[in-house]
Formats: C-alpha cells, sequence, structure tokens
C-alpha cells in the first residue's frame, strides 16, 4: 500500500532535487533516472498487488508513481496530472505504464498538454480503478485490501506474473504462456485446498 504523508499523495519533486537535475551532468542524471526507473520495475515485478491509495494531488512524479501501481484507489477529491511539460520535462519512464492504462490518445494529451484532472475524469480515462468517498476514504482502502489479501496469494501473484509478461508477447505466445501457467496453477497447494472446498459444497 502506498499512501502521502500529509494531504497529498505526491505532488512532485521538491524544489531542491528540481535544481539539483539541472545543474548534474549527464552521468550523474542517468544514475538518478536509472533509481526511479528501478523502483517501477521492483513494484511491476513484485509478487503482490501494489495498491496506491491517493488522496489530494499526485502530480509529476507522484502521478508517476501511482500509475506505477497495480491498482489506484482515488478520494473523490484526487488530482492527477503530468505537469512535467510545463517545465521543458518529459515523464519518460512512466510512459511505458500510461501507455499500457489508458488509450495512446488519452496518453498523449495527459502528456503534452500538463492539465491536472479530477479523479472521476481520471476514472473515465481508465487510469483510476475506483473512487472512494473522502470522507471514508481510509477505511474503505483497508477494507478493500483486506478483501484482496483474502484471496489465493499463489493465484494473484501468478495472474500478476502472466499479465505483465504478456506485454511484449505475440497472440500466440501469450496463449502459451498462459497455457504453462495455468498448469502451474493447477499444482498449487491454494488450487488443490481450493477445488476440495468446492466439491464439498457441490456434495
Amino acid at each position: 500500500m502506498l499512501t502521502g504523508a500529509g494531504a497529498d499523495f505526491c505532488s512532485g519533486a521538491d524544489l531542491s532535487s528540481l535544481r539539483k537535475i539541472s545543474e548534474a551532468g549527464p552521468l550523474e542524471n542517468l544514475e538518478d533516472a536509472r533509481t526511479l526507473a528501478e523502483v517501477f520495475q521492483a513494484m511491476r515485478r513484485h509478487p503482490r498487488p501494489v495498491i496506491a491509495a491517493v488522496r489530494g494531488r499526485a502530480l509529476a512524479g507522484g502521478c508517476g508513481l501511482a500509475t506505477a501501481a497495480d491498482i489506484i484507489l482515488a478520494s473523490e477529491s484526487a488530482r492527477f496530472g503530468y505537469p512535467e511539460v510545463n517545465i521543458g520535462f518529459v515523464p519518460a519512464m512512466v510512459m511505458a505504464i500510461l501507455r499500457r492504462s489508458v488509450s495512446e490518445k488519452r496518453a498523449f494529451e495527459l502528456l503534452i498538454s500538463g492539465e491536472t484532472i479530477a479523479a472521476q475524469t481520471a476514472l473515465e480515462y481508465g487510469l483510476v480503478n475506483q473512487i472512494l468517498a473522502d470522507e471514508t476514504f481510509d477505511i474503505d482502502v483497508d477494507s478493500y485490501a483486506a478483501r484482496l489479501a483474502g484471496k489465493s496469494a499463489s493465484a494473484v501473484s501468478l495472474s500478476k506474473q502472466l499479465l505483465y509478461h504478456m506485454d511484449s508477447l505475440s497472440f500466440d505466445a501469450a496463449i502459451d504462456a498462459g497455457m504453462y501457467m495455468n498448469t502451474i496453477a493447477r499444482m498449487t497447494d491454494d488450487m488443490k485446498r481450493g477445488v476440495e472446498r468446492f466439491l464439498k459444497r457441490s456434495d
């Protein structure tokens, strides 16, 4: 679960970070960019679902961090945006994730307009999974996470792994990958226990 420490989820880099970026050389900037890339990759490879609980603003790198999560739960008053273009910057790494979350035209508009959008618009675009009431946000987020935690850990982990693995596969290769993952899932303890419970209810 990723949450903000204050009123906002994350409003992007602070002034000292921006100054450091603008004054750094290519190698230093590359190393800094690599660190963020590794965060995005670690989130994608993590065996459990990563949930971004967004209250307030999620802007620039903060919006990128939320977008990199597997699931975004937004409060009614949350705001999202990639304003990097306004200072001549490019949200380059998050494009790989944003492009998989929304349509190409929506992604392009978000990236080159730099505009901030409301939670409802983000939901309509497909960027956000659910909007939760501001007043009960924390309770609703905890409830959602608890329901997810109650699912088969192996099934959830294998599903996440396969879904993201399919990104670069052709249709036939994706079907083949699904065939092998199906076989693995059949052999897990969770699957065996689940089938046993189902059969007992059916008797």
